[in-house]
């Protein structure tokens, strides 16, 4: 079948072993690649009910049939397991270069299982897989792991994934990065693979995709970047990266902030995307098949940190410090990124958990120096988490088992045990579905919806008919994560073009009823998973704060609005009204 090299590589690092296996034509049809093999390889080989730092727990590592072709906004990759933080279905994707060191090795998917009894690092290649003694690595940072192993490896451009003392030490919301600055950040991937004690996984090769028009495809991305290089899309990213959404947000009232209790901060001009203009001199950044350039190369120019240099920071991390805990300082909202980078944290759960922690030591159930508005507290308190000292040690098990300890399950705001991004779902009641309904918890990602809603595609307090479009944003998402491509992408990229892509790539004639098809067996797949591991009706909902307390405007969502909205997403799924699937 074209678009793939049908094969996929068990690493077994129990007794550093390897197999190779061939996918047939007949799975790959029917699950593509990316989140469909992914998630139907996790399926296939773990136990169910393993716990996930378990040795039998796999971590999958899947490419799409778009990897390493001409396509803008293809270089990317995903990660597949089970959380360590919501014990469900894990799903997380980076971008960079790495994705096409992997491919080059040869492999659709790399299935990693095992644990080892001592620090490893592997390299994987088209020549072979090689398991190298880490303990000199061990308890280096994310940046100086990388450093190291680029001058390690002879290989040209080798696509190096690593992890910090936060995935060494197991803690659950740890993540894996490659390329300086890309992050597999949600769900704990950096934890599995602290588990099997790998500090490292390396590729490189030499080996080409076969498409099935290859000099197709090279016309289609130079008539794609003709069209769209000067876009207002392209511009909009370009200029002001996602930190741009910071004002959008914030003029809309659903920027969380102060651990959810409002909607907006008035510190924003120190913390939008003008503020990075002004003080941190970005330079667009983009990953190796992208012409949007999203990301911002950016170095501190005056204070205490002047001269850090740091590929962001994101809107979501914005979010997550400027909102949540009212860090009204965008340098010091910089420092804090690095600091979670280097540590290996993601900076969504950081920012929930520092800001959670300050409102149990307000209720005074713990007993720690932080407030809003501290950063050094707040830095003081991750490292805590991740060496696991005091309460840092019960905030690594993530929000979930903290809140129960310290009896404020009603304080507490996640889905199934992971937080929510920077889309309060009392503004957005579209993000208040996506929240509850997403396989990995509560995620933005998955469909991106708060763009219609913002956009003015649907009103925002809709209810009525607003799950049919969120299906269709779903549907085209997940098929994104199939190919698989950037969803920044989504407005050059309407369901045609993604035909178009799976025919230059894969040789498949798909029509928009064929892609939809495609998109519904794998949301069923990953819902069939967190089916089989415990997850019922219950669990997609949202948490009580944000269904009892309204915004400071008044605006809010009640339980028969979310009720109307899943009711309606789970009649177009096909699925029962238990949320169970009709097979």
């Amino acid at each position: 079948m074209h678009g793939y090299f049908q094969q996929a590589l068990t690493v077994d690092v129990s007794n550093q072993s390897c197999e190779t296996e061939m996918l047939s034509d007949a799975l790959l049809s029917a699950c593509m690649g990316g989140k469909g093999l992914g998630t139907q390889l996790l399926l296939d080989r773990n136990p169910v009910g393993v716990d996930p730092f378990s040795p039998d727990n796999h971590l999958i590592l899947a490419l799409g049939p778009a990897t390493d072709s001409p396509i803008h906004g293809s270089c990317r990759h995903g990660m597949f397991a089970k959380s360590p933080l919501t014990g469900l279905y894990s799903e997380s994707y980076a971008g960079g270069s790495a994705a096409i060191a992997m491919s080059r090795a040869g492999f659709d998917a790399f299935l990693i299982k095992g644990a080892s009894d001592h620090p490893l690092w592997l390299e994987i290649s088209d020549q072979g897989v090689f398991f190298h003694e880490a303990d000199d690595l061990w308890g280096l940072d994310t940046f100086e792991t990388e450093a190291v192993l680029c001058k390690r490896v002879a290989a040209k451009s080798p696509g190096i994934l690593v992890i910090g003392p936060a995935g060494e030490n197991c803690v659950r919301f740890a993540i894996v990065k490659n390329d300086g600055w890309r992050v597999c950040g949600r769900t704990g991937m950096g934890a599995v693979l602290g588990s099997k004690k790998i500090k490292a996984v390396v590729f490189h090769g030499s080996r080409k995709r076969p498409f099935a028009d290859a000099q197709g495809l090279k016309a289609y991305a130079k008539e794609k970047l003709a069209l769209y290089k000067d876009h207002a899309v392209t511009q909009a990213y370009r200029n002001n990266g996602t930190p741009m959404m910071v004002d959008i947000l914030n003029k809309a009232g659903g920027f969380p902030s102060r651990y959810w209790s409002q909607g907006s901060v008035e510190q924003v001009e120190n913390i939008n995307a003008q503020s990075i203009k002004d003080r941190c001199q970005p330079k667009p950044k983009a990953c190796r098949t992208c012409f949007l350039a999203c990301g911002k190369s950016v170095q501190v120019q005056q204070g205490r940190h002047q001269g850090l240099k740091l590929e962001g920071p994101e809107y979501e991390t914005i979010y997550a410090f400027g909102g949540l805990c009212m860090i009204d300082q965008i340098e010091e909202i910089v420092y804090l990124n690095d600091l979670c980078d280097r540590l290996g944290l993601d900076t969504m759960s950081a920012g929930n958990l520092a800001a959670f922690a300050i409102e149990a030591r307000r209720r005074g159930k713990i007993d720690l120096e932080i407030d809003y508005n501290q950063p050094d507290q707040i830095a003081d308190l991750l490292k805590k988490i991740v060496l696991r000292q005091g309460v840092g040690g019960l905030l690594a098990e993530g929000i979930r088992p903290a809140s129960e300890e310290l009896g404020l399950e009603d304080l507490a705001v996640h889905v199934k045990g992971l937080e929510p991004s920077g889309y309060d779902p009392r503004a957005l009641k579209g993000m208040g579905l996506a929240y509850a309904v997403a396989d990995r918890g509560a995620c933005h990602l998955r469909t991106t919806f708060y763009k219609p809603e913002l956009a003015g595609l649907i009103d925002p307090d809709q209810i009525e008919d607003k799950a049919a479009m969120f299906v269709d944003f779903e549907d085209r998402c997940t098929l994104f994560d199939t190919l698989i491509v950037c969803r920044f992408y989504r407005d050059l990229y309407p369901w045609e073009e993604i035909g178009k892509m799976m025919a230059l790539t894969t040789g498949e004639d798909m029509q928009k009823s064929d892609l939809q098809a495609l998109a519904a067996r794998v949301t069923d797949s990953a819902r069939r998973f967190n089916l089989r591991e415990g997850m019922r009706r219950i669990d997609d909902w949202l948490p009580k704060r944000l269904l009892n307390e309204a915004l400071p405007d008044g605006r809010r969502i009640t339980e028969s609005d979310l009720k109307r909205l899943i009711d309606d997403y789970y009649r177009l799924r096909g699925w029962l009204d238990t949320g169970q699937l009709q097979d």
